[in-house]
């Protein structure tokens, strides 16, 4: 299936996203505050947010709440011309050593070369659960849109609605699965010349320095969690992404999904059988 196939479904999807949120873009301070290198964030009103990155630091920003399942989104138009040697991070995560985290990082590369998406999935602290993609647009040319749907199901990281990745909860099968520990939403831009660029062979070339991300469009539809329990949410109540039908992905949907896997996934770390002395428990089952 082509392109212009999978186009056709995006829209369908996106009214279904629609109708099930319900939940309009809000504005940045609405949502989130900044937690690194504020004199790095531009912030100007009817613009986009501008996360910039130097030699002299990064930067980056945080939700103020926390949120055991849901749905977050954000439009991001990332570093143009040579961007090797940069990450820009859109993730969840909670606190401490034994965190859980889900990641979308996007690799910078040198002019003309593509960026590179890599999703990552840590549960009690152990990631080590890479993907890589390559992209089916130019992603400095216009905004586009990243989602991250976490239920008890699974984990979902969507692209303009279109699914790149799932992460099923395989707890039956002694799998750990993070369920218990609220995330708060960030976004950060730094700086990873050791590994990010082509293994590390390409290092940031700070002469072409700022490198600025452009954020809009934030959306937080997650249960808010309470403060002083991690395995409840504020004003409790059922929620669309747990109902049956979040529990698996549509027709169109793993239409979608295979459709990327056979054209733009280029790293599985589930398929990397040298890099495991014995590999992990959700690739097996």
């Amino acid at each position: 299936m082509g392109w212009s196939e999978v186009s056709r479904i995006v829209p369908c999807c996106l009214c279904l996203a629609a109708l099930l949120t319900s939940v309009s873009s809000a504005d940045f301070g609405d949502l989130f505050q900044p937690y690194w290198a504020a004199d790095h964030i531009v912030a100007m009103d009817g613009e986009p947010l501008k996360l910039t990155l130097d030699n002299t630091s990064g930067c980056g920003f945080e939700s103020k709440k926390k949120y055991l399942f849901g749905q977050t989104s954000m439009q991001i138009k990332l570093v143009e011309g040579d961007s090797a040697g940069t990450v820009t991070a859109f993730y969840m995560s909670s606190d401490g050593p034994n965190h859980n985290e889900l990641d979308f990082e996007f690799l910078g590369n040198v002019t003309g070369e593509p960026y590179l998406v890599q999703t990552n999935v840590y549960v009690n602290g152990t990631g080590n659960r890479e993907q890589r993609h390559s992209l089916w647009f130019d992603p400095i040319a216009d905004f586009h849109t990243y989602s991250i749907l976490w239920n008890r199901y699974h984990i979902r990281f969507l692209v303009d609605g279109v699914p790149i990745r799932m992460f099923a909860n395989k707890e039956a099968a002694g799998v750990l699965y993070p369920k218990d520990q609220a995330m708060g939403v960030y976004a950060s831009v730094w700086n990873a010349d050791d590994w990010a660029t082509q293994g590390g062979r390409v290092k940031t070339n700070w002469s072409h320095a700022p490198f600025v991300t452009a954020f809009r469009g934030f959306q937080i539809d997650a249960c808010e969690a309470e403060e002083e329990a991690a395995g409840g949410c504020v004003g409790g109540g059922v929620f669309w992404w747990d109902a049956p039908a979040m529990s698996g992905l549509s027709s169109h949907q793993r239409r979608q999904l295979r459709w990327v896997q056979r054209r733009h996934l280029v790293y599985d770390y589930c398929k990397d059988r040298p890099r495991f002395h014995e590999m992990p428990g959700e690739c097996l089952s």
